[in-house]
């Protein structure tokens, strides 16, 4: 098969349903089951929810198997640069055969009924993940939980939700409450779940439906802690205390990541060097990522330029603190948000660690708020702000204003991945 493959049956495979997000379990249940069930010929299963934190505890539970000696399969979304991203098999990026492949057998097999282009990848993926040998499988879940295309699987391993914030409410509920509940969907009957530190509305929902279902609960502060400890971690749980590096991936906001994933890892049973390797080795793209090259690096001069994919409150609030951690420096925003995102919230949060912000336009996405939009809000909010037409442009005005600056360009996992396929 050519390189093009995958990508012309994903296209076809857009026109098959007029929404993007239409949750249900019916479609996907059904084209599994006309697969033959894949999804109860994989590996075991982690399961991972969450609003924020999900991927980077991911990212690390699967350093530390591979560490252990473990072959994994991952399932994460979005992807970034290219849509094999999503897919890993045995720790290796599908290749584009293999993934022509499932996605065409898929294609066939439903014969043209309606089905959302992440259900129907979500089932090629799981098809994929039932034909590769491997110790264990790490599923992220798209969107919620409880009627996501991931939630197929009827008893994983385990279950894992990170910290639960208001997004997606249009499709989840206009409450953390209700957020929660969606999220706790993925809990099943006797399934230990890992829960990170929640707001008390969320806690209590994840309770109650882990009561409903009788699914035990390993939670952060009551059956798990972790925290700094002499230059790197402590974590606890009952059997006992592991002292551990601080982990690679930036920010204070994934010490709770790390907590959690080291309770997956204890859970399981993994040395310590596992365990130092899980904190160590991962790693996530866009996710306060330094660039080294590319033409942004090019514009920037002697500033840095940093990239970050988070486009909620609670996102904003967690690079916020990133960013007060890091070497002082002035910090310049480089910002393109989608429509429907709380652009607001989000700007709010970063005001205290920045005062300067161009706004610009997500090239290719037709639901981006314009560059001017983007500015207008971060006005109001006391930014100087300005439009750029370009994120290029963007990076080199703010360079040429503040040079030896810290330029982040930020609010858009979209906007992340275009400047990764330019600057890698």
């Amino acid at each position: 098969m050519s390189q093009s493959d995958s990508g012309l049956i994903l296209d076809r495979l857009k026109s098959l349903f007029p929404k993007s997000i239409d949750l249900t379990l019916n479609r996907p249940r059904r084209l599994l089951a006309e697969l033959g069930h894949p999804e109860d010929q994989m590996p075991p299963v982690v399961h991972f929810a969450g609003t924020n934190g999900k991927g980077s505890t991911l990212a690390m539970v699967r350093a530390g198997l591979e560490a252990a000696g473990l072959d994994v399969h991952a399932y994460i979304s979005p992807h970034l640069a290219k849509f094999h991203e999503r897919i890993r098999l045995a720790g290796q990026l599908i290749e584009e055969d293999a993934l022509a492949e499932v996605l065409s057998e898929c294609e066939k097999i439903n014969r043209g009924r309606p089905i959302s282009l992440f259900e129907i990848t979500t089932c090629a993926a799981m098809l994929a993940f039932s034909r590769s040998r491997a110790d264990m499988l790490l599923l992220e879940v798209g969107l919620g939980g409880r009627l996501d295309a991931t939630n197929v699987v009827r008893r994983p391993a385990l279950t894992v939700i990170s910290p639960v914030s208001l997004d997606h409410q249009h499709y989840l509920g206009e409450t953390i409450g209700r957020i929660a509940r969606e999220k706790a969907g993925i809990l099943k009957p006797g399934v230990p779940c890992v829960v990170n530190e929640q707001l008390p509305e969320a806690m209590s929902e994840i309770r109650a439906s882990a009561e409903r279902v009788k699914a035990p609960l390993l939670v952060q502060g009551v059956d798990w802690w972790v925290e700094p400890f002499d230059g790197g971690l402590r974590h606890v749980n009952s059997d006992g205390e592991v002292l551990l590096p601080r982990p690679g991936l930036i920010g204070p906001h994934q010490i709770g990541n790390a907590g959690a994933a080291v309770t997956v890892l204890r859970h399981i049973g993994v040395s310590h060097s596992a365990l130092t390797a899980a904190l160590t080795r991962a790693s996530w793209p866009a996710r306060m990522q330094k660039l080294k090259r590319g033409p942004l690096i090019d514009a920037a001069g002697s500033s840095e330029v940093w990239l970050d994919g988070g486009h909620n409150p609670a996102a904003g609030t967690a690079v916020a603190e990133t960013l007060r951690e890091m070497p002082a420096r002035a910090n310049r925003l480089v910002c393109g948000m989608l429509k429907g995102k709380d652009i607001h919230g989000y700007l709010k949060a970063l005001r205290c660690s920045a005062d300067s912000l161009y706004g610009v336009v997500i090239p290719g996405e037709d639901s981006s708020l314009s560059a001017s939009a983007v500015a207008l809000t971060a006005s109001e909010l006391g930014f100087r702000a300005k439009a750029a037409p370009t994120t290029e442009e963007a990076v080199r005005q703010s360079a040429a204003e503040s040079p030896g600056a810290r330029i982040l360009v930020c609010g858009s996992l979209y906007l992340a991945g275009r400047v990764l396929r330019e600057n890698s």
